[in-house]
């Protein structure tokens, strides 16, 4: 993906940004008197700050939705960023190495622009509508396991589920019927897995607008194929999804994610 428009390279840049502060905040946590949750909603906000500080200042007209209260109206051409500047944050607590900054910019409701960057690895993960996908500049591109018993799945899960709750029985349903089901605690990074082919599908009920439209974009133009778990059209306002990587498999794991209600 050569020759990137403004739009993403802000939205790298703001990225780029986020993650230094997420790095500096963690930093603080052996040292600091306070608990770890008020450092991280302070990292958390000082993140999305940055975010919003570069592109409102590029971009004035546009508007904005982030996971930290931030909601901006748009103005000329119905643009809006959509921002989580910590996905993962269990995993950033207990310095686990799986969360990530996730940026995407939509004009009129269709997703043009998106970005996932891990600050522990250094990956930005970029994609452009109709311009593919890449990672650190190189090509991205989803698995081809077709089929579910050859391929590494994973799940989210709504804060406090319960065991006997219809996310863990689809957990169950699946895992006897995938090579591998996985948990991992970041929807964004997952997304972004499954577009560097290294998931072949994820799904989720539990999540915002936030967590996944900059992973979604990616996939997409990884190659891979992005729904509700029924297989209609996403959307973001509704808490339901399924990323593949488009091949056969998308179908067999939507018919399976139906069977448990």
């Amino acid at each position: 993906m050569s020759g990137e428009t403004e739009f993403l390279l802000a939205a790298q840049e703001a990225a780029l940004a986020a993650g230094r502060i997420l790095e500096e905040w963690g930093e603080k946590f052996t040292v600091s008197e306070k608990g770890p949750a008020d450092l991280v909603t302070e990292a958390d906000v000082a993140a999305q700050n940055a975010i919003f500080a570069l592109l409102q200042q590029r971009f004035p007209e546009h508007g904005f939705l982030g996971e930290e209260g931030l909601k901006e109206p748009s103005g000329a051409g119905d643009f809006r960023w959509i921002i989580d500047p910590l996905d993962g944050t269990s995993n950033y607590v207990h310095r686990f190495p799986y969360y990530c900054v996730s940026i995407a910019l939509e004009q009129a409701g269709e997703l043009i622009t998106g970005v996932i960057y891990d600050p522990t690895r250094k990956e930005m993960f970029a994609a452009e509508k109709g311009r593919g996908a890449t990672v650190n500049g190189k090509p991205l591109k989803t698995s081809r396991f077709s089929r579910l018993k050859d391929s590494m799945v994973i799940a989210s899960f709504p804060p406090g589920v319960k065991v006997d709750s219809v996310p863990i029985r689809r957990f169950l349903h699946i895992l006897g019927k995938a090579q591998t089901v996985h948990r991992s605690g970041s929807a964004a990074l997952n997304l972004a897995y499954v577009a560097a082919g290294r998931l072949d599908g994820y799904w989720s009920t539990s999540l915002k607008a936030w967590d996944m439209a900059a992973g979604a974009l990616i996939v997409a133009e990884a190659g891979g194929k992005v729904t509700k778990m029924s297989g209609a059209p996403l959307d973001l306002a509704v808490q339901d999804m399924l990323a593949t990587n488009g091949t056969a498999m998308h179908a067999e794991l939507s018919r399976l994610l139906g069977e448990v209600e």
